[in-house]
């Protein structure tokens, strides 16, 4: 089968390319002029050289496909180089989704993320979005919403990397962060980190199953783990032990919107906003596709030690 992905170059796109290839696919990648040397299995791989705009180049990446993965999600905007939720969640998601219908391809898989919802963050709002315009498409579409992925980064950014270099290497104490006045519950919203590997997995085997057309399938690892057991278990796996202390959502909040249009800056309004409400999902669907998760555990997250 010869699969076209919209973000393949990236974090996860490097996963769902190794996965493709191991199942006898064949992937094709749409590559800015540049990242060429980011290419997973580079002679098993074709590439079109172009961004998701290029509507040249999106026409030659799908034609003659059986599938397109759209896979293409940012954590922060940068507005000033063009780059916001909206273009690149949403507007970017119509154009390939346009594309794939007029050039007949029946099958589409859309990335999206755990809490996607039409009143939530721009973030959530613009996966939301994608994954509406979808369902009326006519393609024969397949949402996945995974939590939190970790997974060695391969050189990209990755949830336990970015925490390990933030957080748990900072000689500042760990937030634990709390809504409110009171430190009531300091650090106990919870996430369920699913394997970067077992997210690539559920794609693929979703290729190959009639069944899960039409559905959305929530990605949560095996459990469900608290704001604090994740930065206990980052900072174990490194070796290490790390003080943390109770700190208010709307006093970082302040700050971050002080501060959260420079990138050096850790955190935004939004991200914490996300992180307070958690992000958790039961193992259920990844089972349901034949996967059985791994865990977030110190023998789950040893690339942090490479």
């Amino acid at each position: 089968m010869r699969v076209t992905i919209i973000g393949g170059t990236g974090f996860v796109g490097s996963y769902l390319v190794d996965a493709l290839v191991a199942a006898g696919h064949q992937p094709v990648l749409l590559v800015r002029p540049g990242s060429e040397s980011r290419v997973q299995c580079p002679d098993e791989c074709a590439t079109v050289q172009g961004d998701v705009f290029d509507a040249d180049a999106i026409k030659q990446a799908i034609a003659g496909s059986d599938a397109v993965i759209f896979n293409i999600g940012i954590l922060r905007e940068a507005p000033d180089r063009g780059i916001t939720f909206e273009r690149m969640h949403f507007e970017a998601a119509k154009v390939v989704i346009d594309a794939a219908t007029a050039a007949g391809v029946k099958r589409f898989l859309l990335m999206s993320a755990n809490g996607a919802k039409a009143n939530g963050t721009a973030y959530q709002h613009t996966k939301a979005q994608a994954e509406e315009y979808l369902r009326y498409s006519g393609l024969e579409w397949t949402v996945f919403q995974p939590s939190v992925l970790f997974g060695d980064p391969r050189g990209r950014m990755e949830f336990a990397t970015q925490l390990r270099h933030d957080i748990i290497d900072s000689p500042l104490p760990a937030p634990l962060f709390y809504p409110g006045a009171l430190p009531t519950g300091a650090g106990q919203f919870a996430m369920s980190p699913v394997h970067v590997e077992d997210v690539a997995q559920a794609f693929v085997n979703a290729l190959h199953k009639p069944e899960t057309i039409g559905r959305v399938y929530r990605l949560g690892g095996p459990a469900d783990v608290s704001w604090r057991r994740i930065l206990q278990t980052i900072a174990s796996a490194v070796g290490k032990r790390k003080i943390m202390l109770p700190a208010p959502a709307c006093g970082v909040a302040f700050v971050a919107g002080l501060l959260e249009r420079f990138p050096a800056f850790p955190i935004t309004r939004d991200q914490i906003k996300m992180l307070l409400e958690g992000n958790t999902c039961p193992p259920d669907d990844l089972v349901e596709l034949g996967i059985i998760p791994r865990p977030f555990d110190d023998a789950g997250l040893s690339y942090l030690n490479d």
